[in-house]
């Protein structure tokens, strides 16, 4: 038997391997299923199965290309992933390499829509402190929504059921598609430019993909910024949408939201009949009241007796008056008694006495200070005497340099200003009629000038006299 001609298991495996790693329909494999056996390793690689109805294939997806997921995995979720298809040569087995993955379909959405609400939520447009008072009878209500369909009906047969007096605008818009999110901000701007008391927006229900352009961050930014409250009915009671969160109220429905936007005018009615009886019970207990002072009044002594109130007010007058005058006369008799005080007093009567008692003071103060300042001298005067003889015993020689040093210094400053140390540095003296001229305009040109030098003097004529 020729052995040679049986290939090994891992040969076998290496050749498929290279077969499949070659295929170029096998590079790239886009792949849609749902996760099963799920698994994350501690190194952040997950290790998984895609599956359908019928078949399965081993997946894994490394730590570097798992950190680019929006979404946490688990088991039953559908994915929609993009990778290589190759062999693990230890099994055997072929598996899928993932290099990207999605949640297919609705999880798109649900992780779109997660992500705008958390945005949105952080920025404070869902904050109770936003939100307007919907009015509690509205005159007139602006409705976005489809102008045709079961919304639109029941809106418009609730409020006219409930409310007929109230005025209802349609602003037709579309409320399923591409177009539609920028059509609905469209008409909440111009809902905006009437006089509405409030804007009922929504839509009969559908999926989250019809649902959707009510969850679109343009939509809710335009309902944030609108000036008239609004109420929200997108779907069904169970549908909510990130324009709930932002208007001023969110209703179940369309017929709840027309509920919530108009009162019933029965229950007006009844408040309106209970307000009556309630104002006629106040009317009639205010006459009775009335009725019941009046008759008091008419009953009372002082009707009666009109001159009681004169003679009461007079003797109160008189009674004011009484004390007004005996007020004043004590404050007449203190005041007098005062002024008899003050012209006994002995000052008033010998003035001069203040003028010679400030003349005895000032004196003795003067006499005082000079008694000081005399014996401050002396003292002063004792001591410089006493601190010269100390210091001529202790330092002659110290007091002649002292003395002779002085003496220096005294004879070179006479020297700068003497005026014949000048004449030796150049300098003249001019002299008319012996008296020293400075200035031109002081010389007489005819008479003779005499200059003196440093070695003598010239007597000079003057011929010609030159000013600056």
């Amino acid at each position: 038997m020729n052995k040679d001609k049986y290939l090994t298991v891992s040969a076998l495996t290496k050749y498929i391997k290279y077969k499949i790693d070659t295929d170029e329909h096998l590079k790239t494999v886009f792949l849609k299923g749902e996760i099963s056996n799920y698994k994350k390793h501690q190194a952040g690689h997950l290790y998984f199965s895609i599956k359908d109805e019928t078949s399965k294939i081993n997946a894994i997806m490394f730590s570097r290309s798992a950190k680019s997921l929006n979404f946490t995995p688990q088991d039953g979720t559908k994915v929609l992933i993009v990778g290589r298809v190759s062999v693990y040569e230890a099994t055997g087995n072929y598996q899928i390499y993932v290099e990207d993955m999605i949640e297919d379909g609705v999880g798109n959405l649900y992780i779109a829509y997660e992500k705008l609400k958390e945005k949105l939520s952080k920025e404070g447009l869902f904050d109770e402190k936003y939100k307007q008072k919907i009015p509690r009878i509205p005159r007139k209500i602006g409705i976005i929504t489809a102008p045709k369909g079961a919304a639109i009906k029941d809106i418009l047969s609730t409020i006219k059921r409930r409310f007929p007096i109230c005025e209802t605008i349609l602003f037709p818009s579309l409320v399923q598609g591409d177009q539609a999110a920028q059509d609905i901000v469209r008409n909440l701007k111009i809902a905006n430019t009437y006089d509405l008391d409030v804007i009922i927006l929504g839509r009969g229900g559908g999926s989250i993909e019809d649902l959707w352009p009510f969850n679109e961050e343009i939509v809710a930014r335009e309902i944030f910024a609108s000036r008239i409250p609004i109420i929200s009915a997108v779907g069904h009671e169970v549908d909510f949408t990130i324009a709930d969160f932002v208007a001023d109220l969110r209703a179940p429905t369309p017929t709840g939201a027309a509920e919530m936007a108009v009162p019933n005018i029965i229950d007006i009615n009844n408040h309106i009949k209970q307000l009556y009886i309630r104002l006629n019970e106040n009317i009639n207990k205010k006459i009775n009241l009335k009725k019941i002072e009046l008759e008091a009044l008419s009953n009372s002594f002082v009707i009666k007796n009109p001159m009681l109130i004169y003679e009461n007010k007079s003797q109160k007058i008189d009674v004011i008056k009484e004390n007004l005058t005996r007020i004043l006369i004590q404050k007449l008799e203190k005041n007098q008694n005062k002024l008899e005080i003050i012209k006994k007093n002995y000052i008033l009567n010998n003035p001069t006495i203040i003028y010679e008692e400030k003349k005895q003071k000032i004196k003795n103060q003067k006499q005082i200070i000079n008694r000081i300042i005399t014996q401050k001298i002396e003292k002063t005067k004792n001591e410089i005497i006493h601190q010269k003889e100390k210091y001529i015993l202790k330092n002659p020689e110290k007091l002649y340099q002292n003395h002779k040093i002085n003496l220096k210094n005294i004879i070179e400053k006479l020297e700068l200003v003497n005026p014949l140390e000048t004449l030796k540095r150049g300098y003249t003296i001019t002299y008319q009629e012996n008296k020293i001229k400075t200035k031109i305009k002081e010389i007489n040109k005819n008479k003779p000038l005499l200059i003196k030098m440093q070695d003598g003097e010239i007597i000079t004529e003057i011929k010609q006299i030159k000013e600056n």
